[in-house]
């Protein structure tokens, strides 16, 4: 039987890798390689130290990823691929994978997370709409999709742009 408090949340290591990506097929589908998101995920690669997986009964039911990247010149990370298997969706653990990330990116002073996602989702994790038109991505997005959390007060107030990799 299932109960949240019985799941681990470890950082994700490299052998996760071959599992993760099957959680995002089940979760996604082939199309998820065409979305804008993907297009930035391409740039760069996602930071491990920012990533985690789910283990349940020492299965790997979910992950989270958080890439570096910027908005014009300003430093972000966009969050995803978030995926849950199937048999495990609404039960806790995707809001879970989120707030442990929000969090480890906080600690390590990055100053805020966007992602493409439904807003009813994401609003009760402090997820808000962008401006729209202020933040563009490498292909088509829908833009009441396009949602920003600031980790760092402030540190989404004005930023505008086109999304690519971090410089440094």
């Amino acid at each position: 039987m299932f109960h949240l408090s019985d799941v681990r949340y470890l950082p994700e290591h490299p052998d996760h890798d071959p599992t993760i990506d099957a959680i995002a097929d089940e979760a996604f589908g082939p199309g998820r390689f065409a979305r804008a998101a993907e297009r930035v995920r391409e740039m760069a690669p996602h930071d491990r130290a920012l990533s985690f997986v789910a283990l349940f009964a020492e299965e790997i039911i979910g992950s989270v990823r958080l890439t570096p990247i910027a908005i014009g010149a300003t430093p972000s990370l966009m969050l995803g691929p978030l995926a849950v298997r199937p048999t495990f969706k609404n039960r806790g653990a995707g809001r879970a994978l989120m707030r442990l990330a929000a969090e480890a990116a906080r600690e390590k002073g990055e100053g805020s997370i966007i992602l493409v996602g439904d807003p009813p989702y994401y609003a009760p994790l402090g997820y808000r709409p962008l401006q729209r038109g202020s933040v563009l991505m490498p292909g088509p997005v829908d833009p009441a999709r396009l949602l920003g959390l600031a980790l760092l007060e402030g540190m989404l107030e004005g930023v505008s742009g086109r999304v690519g990799p971090q410089r440094i």
